[in-house]
């Protein structure tokens, strides 16, 4: 398959820049995929959808401020890196994305404050670099002090101290990502409640969203791409009452393809990069909330697999058309 075939036109305004002052206030398109049509309803509505027998599955990962600010030593250039993942079993030797990737080079030091620096240990293709940080104190004491919340590049703004909640679900718990799993920002406590008032189980699965999320695939051919892979853990108990629900409903494309991952595999925990595309088999999720996401991503193909390539893609060219707000702060899609 073509990447090409999975584009829309999407207006620059339609993109949205600030979250709603509610977060339970988005709108959201329901599909309904065996149907073949769809219905504009708010989120609030989301629970009438939820039924005795339902489980509801929450990832808990929780976005690290990942984005830190620094300078080489030696030059007054700005750098900025971006948190990616720790390798190995050292909390202080990370992955990085860092800019102007040209220009950090083996043994630079670069300094983010008095308390915390880095030495580039090696370089990677599209700006990787792996970074030994040196802190003074605790490094997560160090990082909190100076990160900023990694923002998705298509809001065009520096972070705020509200985006500090705002950026993420209330119900996170196990930091490790560099971008929050945006279907769940919709959720308040009081939402969650009215999803259990139904009758709907509530379970929590965490996989940490890393790399994949700020780099565009490249390769034009589907079959082809290769993701990057993230790290993800399902309880035992957690994936016992999953696997007894009746239906499951995940909230988000990362609770999805650690479902998928665990069916698949049989493993609890560890290292996936599968990649869902029109044609692969989905095992345990039958329903999804998500948000709208970027044409030609691997998260649009994600959605695509799920609910049929041609009823998304013109389910996503109502939603421009209804002036949808899109992306991470926008609303969402519920396809069952």
């Amino acid at each position: 398959m073509d990447l090409a075939e999975f584009h829309y036109d999407l207006p620059e305004e339609r993109i949205a820049q600030q979250p709603l002052a509610d977060r339970a206030a988005s709108r959201m398109l329901v599909v309904y995929k065996s149907e073949g049509r769809w219905e504009d309803r708010q989120f609030r509505e989301f629970p009438s959808f939820l039924h005795s027998g339902d489980c509801l599955v929450l990832n808990d990962s929780k976005v690290l401020p990942a984005r830190l600010y620094g300078h080489r030593e030696g030059f007054t250039g700005h750098v900025e890196v971006l948190l990616v993942r720790p390798i190995g079993d050292d909390p202080l030797t990370w992955l990085t994305l860092a800019r102007p990737g040209r220009k950090l080079r083996s043994r630079d030091r670069i300094r983010f404050s008095e308390r915390l620096e880095a030495e580039i240990l090696g370089r990677g293709e599209y700006g990787e670099r792996t970074l030994r940080f040196h802190a003074r104190g605790d490094f997560e004491e160090c990082v909190q002090e100076v990160g900023h919340m990694p923002l998705p590049p298509y809001i065009h703004r520096g972070d705020t101290p509200a985006d500090a909640s705002r950026y993420q679900t209330v119900y996170a718990r196990e930091a490790g990502s560099v971008a929050a799993p945006t279907a769940g920002l919709h959720f308040t406590d009081e939402i969650l409640e009215a999803c259990r008032s139904r009758g709907a189980a509530i379970e929590r699965v965490t996989l940490h969203v890393g790399l994949g999320t700020f780099q565009p695939l490249h390769t034009g051919i589907v079959e082809q791409v290769k993701l990057h892979s993230e790290r993800y853990a399902v309880t035992p108990g957690a994936a016992t009452r999953i696997a007894a629900a009746t239906r499951v409903i995940a909230a988000g494309t990362t609770s999805v393809r650690t479902l998928e991952t665990v069916a698949a595999t049989g493993e609890l925990r560890g290292d996936t990069d599968i990649f869902l595309y029109p044609g692969c088999p989905f095992r345990r999720v039958n329903a999804m909330l998500t948000n709208f996401h970027l044409p030609q991503s691997s998260l649009l193909l994600l959605v695509c697999a799920f609910g049929g390539k041609e009823l998304m893609l013109d389910a996503y060219r109502h939603a421009v058309r209804e002036e949808y707000r899109f992306y991470s702060y926008g609303d969402c899609m519920l396809i069952v």
